[in-house]
């Protein structure tokens, strides 16, 4: 069994003790650190090596949106920002600094334990209580990018659908409905967009289809991601 290594990080002793009770009572996770700020965070996750970073979006002395992006330059680790219904400005510049999820830090036990494997695993996890707003907030200030308009043309037409369909923050079992495909050939047209475009997962999509133009402001629809 791998086992999946994972640090925290938040100003709050009890919330920090809370995830770490709840990360170890599962003998496929592992709690390497703690950090209660920004800066020793960053240093946390340098000398423990985690798999996923638990990411409080705000951090003393070091915000957690200035702590993930010195995280995920080092390589290696994922990060999982954890958010209240109050941080669309952070959250927006969160999706381009290049974090893999967020959660709201109500959300249920459950559902944290399988976005921190989710995330292991290489996949992008937004939270269904902030998907929209996320993706809303990063609509209105995306900048579009005339250079990526030919990594945009190298798609075929299912691909560009699929990939807009993500950005306006369709599931696959919603872009499958909409565009008349099984759910599989689905994400086999995402894969190849991804691959294609060099993107890692459904988050560094959306950034894309934003910025290349391929969405605009005011096309966004409330759905799960």
């Amino acid at each position: 069994m791998t086992v999946i290594r994972v640090a925290l990080a938040d100003d709050e002793a009890m919330i920090r003790a809370g995830l770490r009770l709840l990360l170890e009572h599962q003998p496929d996770l592992e709690v390497v650190g703690e950090a209660a700020d920004g800066i020793d965070a960053v240093a946390m996750a340098r000398r423990t090596r985690p798999d996923v970073v638990l990411l409080d979006i705000r951090l003393p002395r070091q915000d957690g949106l200035a702590a993930a992006r010195e995280i995920l330059a080092e390589g290696g680790a994922r990060v999982i920002m954890l958010t209240t219904f109050d941080d669309d400005r952070s959250l927006s510049e969160a999706l381009r600094a290049g974090v893999s999820g967020f959660l709201l830090k109500v959300a249920p036990p459950e559902q944290l334990l399988a976005a921190v494997r989710s995330v292991a695993e290489g996949n992008a996890l937004l939270d269904p209580a902030v998907t929209v707003r996320v993706i809303e907030s990063f609509a209105r200030t995306a900048p579009l990018d005339e250079r990526l308009a030919p990594q945009l043309a190298s798609l075929t037409d299912r691909e560009r659908d699929v990939l807009r369909e993500v950005a306006l923050g369709q599931s696959n079992a919603e872009i499958a409905a909409s565009l008349f495909l099984g759910e599989t050939t689905v994400k086999t047209y995402l894969s190849r967009a991804l691959s294609k475009l060099g993107l890692r997962d459904r988050v560094q999509a959306v950034v894309f289809a934003y910025e290349s133009g391929l969405v605009r402001p005011g096309s966004a629809r409330g759905a799960d991601a």
